[in-house]
């Protein structure tokens, strides 16, 4: 994949602060450039279910155009202070110290950043009233699949296959890298 092998200044923080903190489960460089691409598109509030220590926020924040506002949750007191050490002095990001489920609180959201490590969570029913109409959902940590049904370790993968097919969305499946992709959806 193509890409200019500078980070971003803030991104390059939030790293430091993750391997600070030891933690290696952030969001790959091709998902953060593609969500820098989709946040400069939209205005309003976005969200992220699950900072971690804030790569996934901080590529999210350095996509923000027109005044756009990030708000964020993680559960993990340890990893939610360090996130919010990284935007301290940034109005357009608040970091909450919170399960995700208090987002459902602050909607709704023009783009959502989920991952779907936790299927149950990130069902299409659990995450549609929470955006505004031509809202975004961005989930990514799929493995591509060329087949239909999509297949993961020799199942139906029920939750792409949800996203994909609602009617409520127009949806695709991007490859970010030859072993990484993502769904993207709109809702209509």
């Amino acid at each position: 994949m193509s890409a200019p092998p500078d980070l971003p200044e803030i991104v390059s923080r939030a790293f430091d602060v993750s391997r600070k903190a030891g933690y290696v489960s952030f969001c790959r460089n091709e998902t953060g450039r593609l969500l820098a691409t989709l946040a400069a598109t939209r205005g309003g509030t976005l969200a992220e279910f699950g900072t971690g220590c804030g790569v996934g926020t901080a590529w999210l924040r350095s996509g923000v155009r027109n005044g756009a506002h990030i708000l964020t949750a993680e559960r993990d007191p340890r990893l939610a202070t360090a996130a919010a050490e990284i935007f301290r002095e940034d109005d357009h990001v608040e970091v909450l110290e919170a399960d995700w489920s208090l987002l459902h609180e602050r909607g709704p959201y023009s783009l959502i950043f989920l991952d779907s490590g936790e299927p149950e969570a990130v069902r299409v029913d659990a995450v549609v009233d929470l955006l505004e109409p031509g809202g975004i959902v961005v989930l990514d940590d799929f493995t591509p699949c060329e087949m239909w049904p999509p297949i993961t370790y020799g199942r139906v993968d029920t939750l792409r296959e949800e996203w994909l097919t609602d009617e409520r969305f127009t949806a695709v499946e991007v490859m970010i890298a030859p072993d990484a992709s993502a769904l993207i959806a709109t809702r209509r």
